[in-house]
């Protein structure tokens, strides 16, 4: 499958300033895959060692840190050569080895022409635990779940996302009805790359929702293995809370949701455990629509995504019928799926917000920053463009464009408010 992450995996690979990279992520999200993949297509060897796997290098780096020693523990591992820039050397789930993580300094300042490359699927967590980082000696990729133009290539749709991408609305407009199909099966199938390739291959709805729950198991099984004592539970009752908290109208995060009576300094650490595993991801508040954004935050006023819209509806058991054909009573969560969706698309790329009016249902969905001004976002599940919440927000702070993604087809191109449909919001508009 074809994965964005390789052309930036190939600019890296050129870049002047070229050091060791670390690639963050969680689970499943295919980063051993594409870094094997990338040193297929570029290198002549890959030299690969997953620390999980390979206990006895687990202390590799305890001795010392030097570079010539490490390398040739890594040919003597690898029976492959390290040279440099013909080898790529792949140190996968780092964080198992003692001092991993600071090495990659002494390789940036003691052996800066070896092309390196580390990952890790529980690195935000590890260095949150106090472990030396090599800030400023290493470079950052991180990988998420395939987003739907990913999704499309890799289903055989390449002509419909290369339109999607270059926004031909003559050819968007006539194949309309079947991006909507392929858009609900994204709400299905989800980002996951296992899940992708079983819906590829033969598109049996409860194979996919097989491996879609072994990932959330594997994600549960982590919470014990690698979080500490208390704080399990208090992960466990946070995740288990997620479906609960989106499927409110107003998708604040409320503690009150994940245990009768609970208070935020109860679970802060439980929450920031789950971020830092990339499992959840927040967006808040700001007190003021106001440039920049990023100075009116509220931190006390978030909404909490899960990191894939496939494994959102996994968790909540929704059935592919209910999905792709609907049900009298799939109301309200259509809209949390639609929100998740349009959240996975956007967050790679930019940082988001929303707006809440205080004391009133005036909301605005998702707010970003464009240069000097701000673009409020409206997520509609289906054709009904109706939103006097954003019509208001767009007349009251003088807004120069804003955006409403819908199922319906394009619209409104001279338009201060665009109406988008939601199989384009992750192109520029």
């Amino acid at each position: 499958m074809e994965r964005k992450a390789l052309q930036e995996l190939l600019d890296w690979k050129h870049s002047k300033r070229r050091k060791p990279l670390v690639i963050e992520g969680a689970r499943q999200v295919g980063k051993t895959w594409v870094v094997k993949e990338f040193g297929k297509r570029y290198y002549e060897n890959t030299a690969y060692i997953n620390f999980e796997e390979a206990r006895h290098l687990q202390n590799l780096f305890v001795q010392d840190y030097d570079v010539d020693r490490i390398i040739r523990a890594i040919r003597t591992q690898c029976y492959v050569p390290c040279t440099p820039g013909k080898t790529l050397i792949f140190l996968d789930e780092i964080q198992e080895a003692t001092g991993g993580l600071t090495a990659l300094k002494y390789f940036q300042e003691n052996c800066p022409e070896q092309h390196v490359v580390v990952a890790g699927s529980l690195l935000g967590i590890a260095m949150h635990r106090g472990i030396s980082f090599p800030v400023g000696k290493v470079n950052f990729l991180r990988m998420y779940p395939m987003n739907f133009c990913e999704f499309l290539r890799a289903v055989g749709e390449e002509a419909l996302e290369e339109a999607v991408q270059s926004k031909d609305l003559s050819v968007l407009s006539l194949f309309h009805e079947r991006l909507v199909m392929r858009l609900k099966e994204y709400y299905f199938v989800g980002g996951m790359p296992e899940a992708v390739q079983a819906f590829k291959d033969d598109g049996e709805w409860n194979e996919i929702r097989e491996i879609q729950q072994e990932i959330l198991r594997g994600y549960e099984d982590d919470f014990s293995k690698h979080a500490e004592g208390a704080l399990v539970e208090r992960i466990r009752q946070i995740w288990k809370s997620i479906p609960s908290q989106l499927s409110r109208e107003n998708r604040k995060f409320i503690f009150g949701l994940v245990r009768e009576g609970a208070r935020a300094r109860e679970y802060e650490m439980a929450l920031q455990w789950l971020f830092d595993a990339g499992l959840l991801h927040q967006v808040n508040g700001v007190s003021k629509p106001g440039i920049p954004l990023s100075a009116y935050r509220d931190s006390k006023s978030f909404k909490v995504f899960m990191n894939d819209v496939g494994l959102l509806s996994a968790m909540t058991g929704l059935q592919a019928n209910t999905i792709l054909h609907g049900n009298d009573i799939f109301t309200e969560f259509k809209g949390a799926l639609t929100e998740q969706y349009v959240f996975q698309q956007l967050h790679e790329n930019q940082e988001l917000f929303y707006w809440s009016k205080s004391n009133s249902q005036q909301e605005v969905d998702f707010l970003a920053q464009q240069d000097d001004h701000l673009l409020p976002i409206e997520c509609k599940a289906e054709e009904n463009l109706k939103s006097k919440s954003l019509n208001s927000f767009v007349n009251e702070h003088n807004i120069r464009h804003a955006v409403k993604v819908s199922m319906k087809e394009y619209h409104g191109s001279d338009d201060i408010i665009k109406n988008i449909p939601l199989y384009m919001i992750n192109s520029r508009h």
